[in-house]
């Protein structure tokens, strides 16, 4: 199905806050609709994305009447950069998301994230599991399939030659096709707006520092297999979670995610069919999904 879209994806304020290391970082702010006061939602994105992904399903869980912060982690977006590179790494964001907390009066909030925003939400709820009211955790698990991953690796920092945005579509494309098979010129076209920015001549030039992946390599294989299935039961298994899987998703395949829905019974799964890694959150299985998982968190 082609990416949607929502009246709601651009009311949002810019907000800024200071990670501990004393990076300048940026999210949207999301205001929620009039009502019962509800526990906010602090949205994290993929790998090499941005806080653009959420546009729909952020809009929409405001006029839900919750607030959204859609954060750029470092890095990313409008976010700082890193001095030392090394600090791209799931622990760092983490921490983070507590500064930012505590710099907008947040004590405790709902997380949804997307593949590395799933595991950033991991990490966090074992460094402050108070912090941590519900999760939503959408195609990615405690450990993935190393052919998702070593497909991701294989892009990641990668540098590439775009010289208009026909040519920033194409590589959106290129690299994304396998998970959107549906996608046309227009969708690709907007793809493309979310994840370059234009430079000072005008070019589109990717929205995130090519030393993000420096941990990765680093790593080495390791990095294909990380064992994190005790910070997943301590989420899945002590608050309330759903997990959203791409039904045709080379990370978080059919296997990872029954053994996590075994391991966390009462957690609420939904499946988008024909989608990869990772769902948009656009879709209506998605939305539906989180919207009806949302009613039943305070």
């Amino acid at each position: 199905m082609p990416a949607q879209t929502s009246p709601f994806a651009d009311r949002y304020v810019e907000r800024r806050w200071t990670s501990p290391d004393g990076l300048n970082l940026y999210a949207r702010d999301y205001a929620p609709a009039a009502g019962e006061a509800k526990l906010p939602v602090i949205a994290i994105h993929g790998l090499t994305r941005n806080s653009a992904d959420f546009g729909v399903i952020a809009g929409l869980i405001a006029q839900s009447g919750r607030r959204v912060l859609a954060v750029d982690v470092r890095g990313r977006g409008l976010s700082a950069r890193a001095t030392d590179p090394m600090t791209y790494t799931p622990d760092v964001y983490a921490g983070d998301m507590t500064a930012l907390m505590e710099q907008t009066g947040i004590s405790r909030a709902v997380f949804l994230g997307t593949s590395m925003g799933g595991l950033i939400t991991m990490a966090l709820t074992a460094l402050q599991p108070q912090a941590v009211a519900a999760a939503i955790i959408n195609d990615v698990g405690p450990e993935v399939a190393p052919e998702g991953l070593a497909r991701i690796a294989a892009y990641t920092g990668r540098k590439v030659e775009i010289t208009n945005w026909a040519d920033a579509a194409a590589y959106a494309r290129d690299i994304n096709a396998v998970a959107f098979p549906e996608y046309d010129d227009a969708d690709w076209d907007a793809f493309a707006r979310r994840i370059f920015r234009e430079d000072a001549d005008g070019r589109p030039v990717l929205n995130y520092d090519p030393d993000i992946s420096v941990p990765i390599k680093a790593a080495g294989a390791a990095a294909l297999v990380p064992d994190l299935w005790p910070a997943f039961r301590a989420l899945a298994t002590e608050r309330p979670a759903l997990l959203v899987r791409g039904g045709a998703s080379d990370l978080l395949s059919s296997e990872i995610a029954g053994r996590m829905r075994e391991a966390a019974p009462d957690m609420a799964f939904v499946e988008v069919p024909g989608i990869g890694h990772a769902p948009m959150l656009d879709e209506p299985e998605a939305r539906a999904g989180i919207l009806t998982f949302l009613n039943d968190v305070a």
